[in-house]
């Protein structure tokens, strides 16, 4: 699947540091919810109260796309635990991505890709306008 075809689902999850606004994970977030993008962060080890769902299982909407922004260590936990919940597609940003995770998500039929959401939404920006 190409990365346009990505960003025609509308229904995210960013999975990394995106309290912190210097951090890729939090631009991210921001960009796809300012896109109109039905977008949350998640981070297992998130401090209460943050606003940053801990589990997979608390996102209160379907799940259409989860975006790594985390190390690929960390990365292929958490996509052994969107695979058990049925998140179909996987977006691994630079540096979250990992052949293994790539193979995992073949082996358990889920889309994998590689690119950037930042490139895609100023790319889909430019198509537009």
């Amino acid at each position: 699947m190409a990365a346009h075809e990505f960003m025609n689902h509308k229904n995210w999850v960013v999975c990394g540091n995106v309290t912190n606004e210097e951090k890729y994970a939090y631009k991210i977030l921001q960009a796809l919810q300012q896109n109109d993008y039905l977008a949350v962060g998640y981070h297992p080890k998130a401090e209460e109260g943050s606003g940053v769902y801990r589990h997979l299982t608390e996102i209160p909407f379907t799940i259409d796309v989860l975006d790594l922004v985390v190390n690929p260590a960390a990365g292929l936990e958490i996509v052994q635990e969107a695979q058990k919940i049925g998140i179909p597609r996987v977006l691994a940003q630079p540096g979250a991505r990992s052949e293994e995770i790539r193979a995992y998500c073949a082996a358990h039929d889920m889309e994998y890709l590689e690119s950037c959401v930042l490139v895609e939404l100023q790319k889909a920006a430019r198509a537009d306008g």
